[in-house]
């Protein structure tokens, strides 16, 4: 006898808990995780540069309260801003994209 398996896919469990796509609560919490997903990759392009907050605020022309705010999802940031982390800041080139 084959017993039935509970696992989901990522896909499924999101949309058990914040309705499908298009639904109000499913798009603040995809905005949310955007906001999220922004942070963590700023601090993992850090982390992987061996720099501290400190060293990437100095090199990007910020404070390392603001780059703890970013990482920490806390604080908003412009795209020029974004630029000047990914490009002073981390030797980096920025790509934005569009989809539709």
């Amino acid at each position: 006898m084959k017993q039935k398996s509970n696992l989901k896919t990522l896909d499924q469990f999101v949309d058990e808990q914040y309705g499908k796509k298009g639904t109000s609560k499913r798009d603040k919490f995809e905005k949310g995780y955007e906001a999220f997903k922004l942070g963590f990759l700023i601090q993992q392009a850090r982390l992987e540069k061996g720099m501290t907050q400190e060293e990437l605020a100095e090199k990007c022309g910020t404070n390392k309260g603001y780059i703890s705010k970013i990482e920490n999802n806390l604080k908003e940031i412009r795209i020029s801003t974004l630029q000047k982390i990914v490009e002073l800041g981390l030797g980096g080139h920025l790509e934005l994209s569009i989809k539709l």
